[in-house]
């Protein structure tokens, strides 16, 4: 390696370096070339939604409704600035990758230790590495000893990977490379020295760098929806509205400003423009109740596209498991013990896998618990009830284990003094300690179970007193069998040694080790992350496992978690070798995937998403951002994730638990719920009233009400009326129903059928009103009072029956209300009397006084059209069709 990269044994001299400076670059991620801030923030109004907004801003605005343009307006420009400042932190995604280098590293140069900027560092340097360290740079290894290094954040393993300067064979995958030292990935112990084989964007941190600024972000679907609906609305609105104009002037005679003050009055109505200030408002509630449920939303889209999931792609590693090492059986000779208990907690016993439940309760033998604790450098401490490690989590599980059994660490270290140590290494894969005993010395061994048994001569008695003849098919098939279960396995060993041994060397576990047995450890799945898989099962969404662990390991944990009975597990290499169409079909089939790098994670989220599935992406590292910016919604997790993971991820948990993101797919799914109610509650109302003054154009008679009249219910009622609908709570169910299709519009059948019938209704019940005014003899100011008030009053009795869209409204649930709709219906009912009764608004409106039995038979009105829906509800229920129309 030192020939290929033209350096010699003292590394590169001072002129070399910096002639291959000069050549190739600093050691540096290229920075984001991003638009400046001037051009982002005009970017925010490129949008369907904000050119609608502006042209219904204009429309009030020139009708000389001064009050509703502003609002809009500021509904625009709050709009702008939320979608500037989130589009800045996502570029401090790659900030936050180079921020993962370290600034100076040690290098040899011109046979001189010393050290150097990481910037100036170039292919052939020689880096020396430490515990501690943060690797500069790609290294292939030259030497090292006892060198451990956490690669967490590149590969999701969630032990440190054991490194050693032996080769590996061609086309190994990159978690398997235990010849390099990739840049940006902690050295948790040992030393090392390694020759720099690339640097800035072509190393593995650099090349994910570069896939993260390739990947653009998706729409999310509400987005899609929302632009779809906009064109459709502001299409048939300014349609409806020419149409309007030249039959008002051509074959009723209007004048033509009469006619444009009518037909703006009545497009202002007709088109929702409090419907996006009032959806923004629905997102901003939902994602303060998943604040609540530990999930932080970083943009207000991503509460809704939650609640479209249809696949999840979750990590292993402290999402579904719980990221504390246990030990879950202990195979010793003649009989296999069940350890119980969870983390690092010292807490449970011990049980006979072979024997049904009761009776006595087994402890290992003293030997064990012994090596256990004794060839062992980890901790664990109590925090207020909570266990931590200190130290490698496979040693701290080992401790949990022996505590369990019975074992004082400290005592039994104080009691039995470390005379010397091999500590663990790659090469020889194993640790040793020489403990002292009275009148002997013990040797104790822990490590890889083929690299021990190798060292054994011997295994022990059932009771641990005696040494039988080693059986080591026996132990092998006892190794497979807890691999194949998914366990990481440890074999414990001892020997006894003359009292004036005082030194521990490699010779003397050459011979005569006794094996005590195996450890079966796994990092155990969360148990709220099984009762939450099986929701998502319930609720139609599929969860997949994407993890650098092993293949068998992956495996196991997924049947424990229950996402299948027999999974489906493919691994990167076998992904490696599929075309395009294999590999779409096993993003569609698998259930695991395992040993995945970052370039399979994002082609995962890619096939599924041109299966038209939305998908959901939870990671960590920094392999995790590149997929979890392409994924529709991607789940940073809050504790132990990266600072670029996070940045890329439209929400982060802070618990870190696959749990809180269920819990989010359901307020999700409530966010989805009342946006659709708001809009089936705003067309139907607005095109009633629409239809009112029309039928009235059309007929050629007086307008039922005056265009400043029709732009007062629209200020009163949608700024209040329909936001009340963005702080319902979820209805029954909500959970149980499969995921509404991504592409689906808003304007479900149901709402195009209400949009039709509640039309109708509304103007049934306004002539209805007018004939009954006219009947009186009231004078026309009075009359159109009444139906104002009419169409106000039917308004808010029609909210009651959108509150249930999938059940009936008349029950004492429904009657009771929420505080923010009891709010509503009093802000409502106040500024009515006030349009009818103070002599101002009389002035300003001209309205005029109701009298009481009349208001009583408006409020009738209002009823009747509540029963009337009601029994529609039901009608269709019974026939079957209420779901198919509904979706």
């Amino acid at each position: 390696m030192l020939h290929l990269t033209g350096t010699g044994a003292g590394g590169l001299d001072r002129r070399e370096a910096e002639r291959r400076l000069e050549l190739y670059g600093p050691n540096e991620l290229p920075p984001r070339r991003g638009r400046g801030p001037v051009l982002r923030f005009l970017a925010q109004f490129h949008n369907t939604l904000i050119y609608f907004l502006l042209a219904a801003c204009a429309a009030t605005w020139l009708v000389g409704h001064t009050a509703d343009a502003v609002v809009i307006l500021a509904v625009v420009l709050v709009n702008a600035v939320v979608g500037f400042v989130q589009e800045g932190r996502a570029e401090h995604a790659l900030n936050a990758i180079r921020a993962m280098i370290s600034p100076r590293a040690g290098v040899l140069r011109g046979g001189t230790r010393t050290s150097a900027p990481v910037s100036e560092l170039v292919v052939g340097d020689l880096v020396v590495l430490s515990a501690g360290d943060r690797v500069p740079a790609d290294l292939r290894l030259l030497d090292s000893s006892a060198l451990l290094i956490d690669e967490a954040a590149l590969t999701g393993e969630s032990v440190a990977a054991e490194k050693a300067p032996d080769p590996v064979p061609p086309r190994t995958g990159a978690a398997e490379r235990t010849c390099m030292a990739y840049s940006g990935t902690l050295v948790a112990a040992g030393r090392a020295t390694g020759v720099v084989v690339a640097t800035g964007a072509a190393t593995r941190i650099g090349r994910i760098g570069a896939m993260l600024e390739g990947v653009q972000r998706i729409t999310t679907p509400l987005l899609r929806q929302i632009n779809r609906f906009g064109r459709l609305i502001t299409w048939i609105a300014a349609s409806a509205g020419a149409l309007l104009f030249a039959f008002a002037m051509l074959a009723r005679d209007f004048a033509w400003l009469d006619a444009l003050l009518a037909v703006v009055a009545l497009a202002v109505a007709f088109v929702p423009e409090g419907l996006p200030a009032v959806i923004t408002i629905t997102l901003a509630i939902g994602v303060r109740r998943m604040a609540a449920r530990s999930a932080l939303i970083r943009r207000l889209a991503a509460v809704e596209a939650l609640g479209s999931t249809t696949v999840i792609c979750s990590d292993k590693t402290g999402t579904l498991t719980r990221n504390e090492m246990t030990v879950r059986r202990l195979y010793l000779p003649g009989r296999d013990l069940l350890v119980e208990g969870t983390g690092y907690a010292p807490e449970g016993g011990f049980a006979d896998a072979g024997a049904p439940g009761g009776g006595d309760r087994p402890r290992p033998p003293e030997p064990v618990v012994a090596t256990v604790l004794l060839c062992n450098d980890a901790h664990l401490r109590d925090e207020d009830g909570e266990w931590h490690a200190e130290g490698d989590p496979m040693e701290a599980a080992l401790v949990a284990m022996g505590v369990k059994a019975g074992g004082a660490p400290e005592r039994l270290r104080s009691a039995h003094p470390r005379l010397s140590a091999l500590p663990f290494d790659a090469r020889h894969r194993y640790m040793a300690t020489l403990d002292q005993w009275p009148g002997e010395n013990r040797i104790h061994v822990k490590g890889a179970p083929e690299r021990v048994l190798d060292l054994c001569t011997a295994q022990a008695s059932p009771d641990g007193s005696a040494a039988l003849p080693l059986d080591r098919g026996a132990w092998e098939e006892r190794v497979a069998s807890a691999a194949h279960r998914g366990e990481r396995v440890i074999a414990l060993a001892r020997r006894t040694v003359p009292a004036e041994t005082r030194e521990l060397t490699p010779g003397a576990l050459e011979d005569g080790l006794v094996l005590l047995g195996l450890v079966g450890l796994i990092d155990p799945p969360r148990p709220e992350a099984v009762a939450a898989i099986a929701e998502c099962a319930s609720a139609g969404i599929r969860v997949t496992m994407v993890t650098g662990d092993h293949a068998g390991t992956a495996a196991a944990v997924a049947g424990m978690l229950g996402l299948a009975e027999s999974p489906v597990v493919v691994t990167g290499a076998e992904l490696d070798a599929m075309d395009d169409a294999e590999f779409a079909a096993a993003a569609d089939q698998a259930q695991v995937f395992a040993r995945t790098s970052p370039e399979h994670k994002l082609r995962i989220v890619q096939a599924l998403q041109a299966a038209e599935h939305v998908v959901a992406m939870t990671g960590d590292g920094v392999n995790d951002a590149p997929a979890l910016k392409q994924a529709d919604v991607g789940v940073a997790m809050g504790r132990r994730g990266t600072e670029a993971a996070k940045e890329a991820a439209e929400i982060v948990l802070l618990d870190d638990d696959f749990a809180s993101i269920v819990a989010a797919v359901h307020e999700g799914r409530v966010v989805h719920d009342n946006i659709r109610k708001v809009i089936a509650w705003t067309l139907p109302t607005n095109g009633g009233l629409v239809l009112v003054a029309a039928a009235a154009i059309a007929a050629g008679l007086t307008m039922p009400m005056s265009p400043l009249q029709i732009l007062w219910i629209n200020l009163v009622t949608a700024g209040s009326l329909g936001l009340a609908l963005a702080f319902e709570p979820a209805e029954d169910g909500v959970m149980d129903r499969p995921p509404r299709p991504a592409e689906k519009g808003l304007l479900s059948p149901f709402t195009l059928w209400r949009l039709g019938a509640v039309s109708v209704l509304f103007l049934a019940g306004a002539v209805a009103v007018l004939a009954y005014a006219s009947g009186r003899g009231y004078g026309i100011e009075t009359a159109r009072t009444m139906a104002v008030n009419a169409i106000v009053v039917m308004q808010i009795f029609y909210l009651f029956n959108v509150r249930y869209l999938h059940t009936a409204s008349m029950n004492w649930r429904a009657v009771r209300g929420t505080p923010a709709l009891l709010a509503a219906l009093a802000a409502v009912a106040a500024a009515q009397f006030a349009f009818t009764y103070l002599p101002f608004m009389q002035e300003v409106f001209g309205s005029a006084p109701v009298p009481f039995w009349d208001g009583v038979g408006i409020v009738c009105v209002g009823l009747l059209l509540l029963l009337l829906l009601e029994a529609e509800k039901a009608v269709l229920r019974r026939m079957g069709r209420f779901e198919e129309l509904r979706v």
